[in-house]
């Protein structure tokens, strides 16, 4: 097989890591044509790919002084931009832009809205507002808490559209699932549905979901493992926690500061996915180190999502030591606030 240029397939499918709204192009066809060794051999032991990914996931640092503070009871839970906090002003009963010549100026609540239930709905008809105006697209009716780490008091909640504009702490669980077969790992993929509101079409590892308000991290992944795998909890109460991963992420007015936490499930070779819930467009079963070139050679899969499978290759061996860069990428894959 002859190699190809690896730009031409990079670029047909390359998205922000935002909402992306281009509509890739490639078939799993594809997929399998770059994912072979022959496709490029020279590239078995470098990891820049890799780094390439991380950095898609870790832009705008340079850019965090463009934001203020959002701060709940003495407790920093967000970042806001200057501009969006601008469409702020008129909801003068719900919120209070400060300003303060030492460090800049702070978004806060109104001091009127004391409990978690009005302050969730206080803000809730604000964010209905900027949604109507087009200041805040993609509403998902699913409600995030608002906290200044994983496991504090929750302050209130927030539409998960509108987290990145506010810069919130956002949770998810992200699952690798993976078959064992003639002495030799392989991942099943996803293909994302076209009719999705964000990365349309792109490649997904088997399962993954935000950590909405009011459910445990296991409880929401044996759901998820439903509603987008078929995934029966007889299986999916066997995943295992393995960690987490974080990264930090301006693109414009927003600001993504996510924490996903990461499972691993051996699943039987007889399984087969089945999605449930119109969110997966197909599924394919890939080698693990086919795996490995995808993310290295193209910009097939949705980009959080790299991260998820670049830790599951340090942990089962397929990113060693003897890496140029190994530490380096390792610690990368918490380039967020981890906490």
């Amino acid at each position: 097989m002859k190699p190809t240029n690896l730009r031409s397939v990079s670029a047909s499918t390359e998205v922000s890591a935002g909402a992306a709204s281009s509509t890739p192009t490639f078939s799993w066809n594809d997929v399998v044509r770059v994912s072979q060794p022959e496709f490029n051999p020279n590239d078995s032991s470098n990891l820049r790919g890799f780094f390439d990914k991380i950095k898609a996931c870790n832009r705008g640092a340079e850019l965090q002084s463009e934001f203020l503070p959002f701060v709940v009871e003495d407790q920093i839970v967000g970042y806001i931009h200057k501009g969006f906090a601008e469409n702020l002003r008129s909801f003068e009963d719900v919120f209070i832009l400060s300003k303060d010549n030492c460090d800049g100026g702070k978004l806060m609540l109104h001091q009127s809205l004391k409990s978690a239930d009005d302050r969730t709905r206080a803000v809730g008809e604000v964010i209905k507002c900027l949604a109507e105006n087009e200041l805040i697209p993609g509403i998902r009716n699913e409600l995030f808490p608002v906290t200044s780490s994983y496991g504090a008091p929750v302050f209130f909640s927030l539409e998960r559209a509108a987290a990145p504009y506010f810069g919130i702490k956002a949770y998810g669980v992200h699952m690798n699932g993976y078959v064992e077969k003639d002495e030799q790992k392989f991942l099943w993929l996803g293909k994302r549905s076209l009719v999705k509101s964000t990365f349309p079409g792109m490649l997904d590892h088997l399962v993954a979901g935000g950590l909405p308000h009011g459910i445990a991290c296991g409880e929401n992944l044996i759901k998820e493992c439903e509603e987008e795998a078929g995934i029966p909890r007889t299986l999916s109460s066997r995943a295992i926690s393995v960690g987490a991963v974080s990264y930090s992420d301006i693109d414009g007015h927003r600001f993504k500061r996510d924490v996903l936490f990461t499972y691993d499930l051996k699943l039987p070779e007889s399984f087969v996915p089945n999605n449930q819930d119109g969110e997966v467009e197909s599924f394919k079963l890939i080698p693990v180190k086919h795996v490995a070139n995808i993310i290295k050679r193209t910009d097939f899969f949705k980009t959080n999502c790299n991260i998820v499978i670049i830790d599951f290759l340090f942990r089962h061996g397929y990113i060693t030591p003897e890496c140029f860069g190994y530490l380096d990428l390792l610690q990368s894959l918490k380039s967020g606030d981890c906490s």
